[in-house]
């Protein structure tokens, strides 16, 4: 076994001490290989960027005392005394194993959101001191019921199925994660059934409802101009706010074209746009700037999107990311075929985009009786 001390950058730019435990690998029948691996998280900071002769100094502490830690580990690996490690594992509370996992989630925003969700509600049914030793079968049911009946959301309303779904896949994971990293004796996560996840309704809005939409005003125009644009486009929330005037291509003969590495997936975007989609941008600024200076994430934008399509008689729970689904469906309306929506939207797999197909699939028979019955006489 290979004991190795390592260091875990955060979100905030300071370092988290940890030592790592290498066991080897196995490899299965498919030649695929497995690196096992355990990990004992120190609880020692280190300052990424010292400031102070207070925080080089609290850095060298902290640094001398991981290394003694490490020292200590070896040494009982050597004596043969390597379970005092596991035993200390079975007295951690879970509480604060799940934390640890919550925080090494930080640089994914949404999958850390959904992480820090799913701990808030564990904070309501799971005991502060509740130590590993003590997390059996009936502690998983009991968190299970929890989200199945007693669970609700800030606005005191019970959890979608949906919501209760994504939470306890968390929980789950972290159960797996104690398991791989000898917490656990036995993988409780393989024993307690997750929920069933739903369908989720994909609003979206209508050509005629978009017009109006576009000739009503809005408090906020960075705002407007950015909604419209997404459905005319079909980009996300994240890389509409990201979009810097160097991914702004304008070609010749009104050919325009968006460069851009997607938020969520990393990968490159070529995206042609149309000429009223390239208006929307406005003149041309200085290639690092942003193209929708002053756009924000937060209520505030999010409940005028609200207001501005009440205002236009639109009924519907629009946000953002509604304005997505928009061009999905205007596309396939139009004559794109799934393959074409696909590349545009960035989606990985078709089934993805096949959602979008069985919306306007619904609307075709809805279709069907638009056309006023006739008085037939024969």
């Amino acid at each position: 076994m290979k004991i190795t001390l390592k260091k875990k950058k955060l979100k905030n730019g300071d370092l988290s001490l940890y030592i790592e435990y290498y066991k080897g690998s196995t490899t299965d029948e498919n030649g695929k290989r497995t690196h096992l691996r355990d990990f004992e998280f120190l609880k020692l900071i280190l300052h990424g960027s010292p400031s102070s002769a207070g925080e080089r100094k609290e850095n060298k502490e902290n640094l001398q005392l991981a290394e003694n830690v490490l020292s200590i580990r070896k040494s009982d690996y050597i004596q043969g005394k390597f379970e005092v490690k596991n035993m200390s594992k079975l007295k951690r509370p879970f509480l604060d194993y799940f934390k640890e996992k919550m925080e090494e989630k930080s640089n994914s925003e949404k999958n850390y959101g959904v992480w820090t969700s799913t701990f808030a509600h564990l904070k309501n049914c799971v005991s502060p001191g509740l130590i590993f030793e003590e997390v059996d079968d009936i502690f998983t049911k009991k968190v299970r019921l929890y989200f199945e009946q007693v669970a609700y959301t800030k606005s005191d309303l019970p959890l979608s199925l949906n919501s209760k779904y994504s939470y306890f896949n968390k929980f789950k994971a972290c159960l797996r994660s104690a398991f791989e990293e000898g917490y656990l004796n036995i993988n409780y996560a393989g024993r307690v059934k997750s929920f069933e996840q739903a369908e989720s309704q994909r609003e979206y809005l209508t050509f005629s409802e978009l017009q109006s939409l576009t000739i009503t005003p809005c408090k906020y125009k960075v705002l407007k101009r950015a909604f419209l644009f997404s459905c005319l486009t079909g980009l996300r929330w994240s890389d509409v706010n990201s979009l810097t005037w160097s991914k702004v291509r304008d070609e010749d003969n009104n050919i325009f074209r968006v460069n851009f590495r997607q938020k969520k997936t990393a990968a490159m975007e070529y995206l042609y746009i149309s000429k009223q989609a390239r208006d929307l941008l406005g003149e041309r600024q200085l290639p690092q700037e942003r193209v929708f200076l002053g756009l924000k994430y937060g209520a505030v934008f999010n409940n005028e999107i609200v207001r501005w399509c009440n205002r236009a008689g639109i009924s519907k729970h629009i946000t953002f990311h509604s304005a997505r689904h928009t061009n999905a469906v205007l596309l396939l309306e139009n004559g794109a075929d799934l393959f074409t929506v696909q590349k545009r939207l960035g989606h990985k797999e078709i089934r993805t985009t096949a959602i979008y197909a069985k919306i306007v699939d619904e609307k075709m028979k809805e279709s069907a009786n638009i056309i006023p019955v006739l008085n037939v006489e024969f």
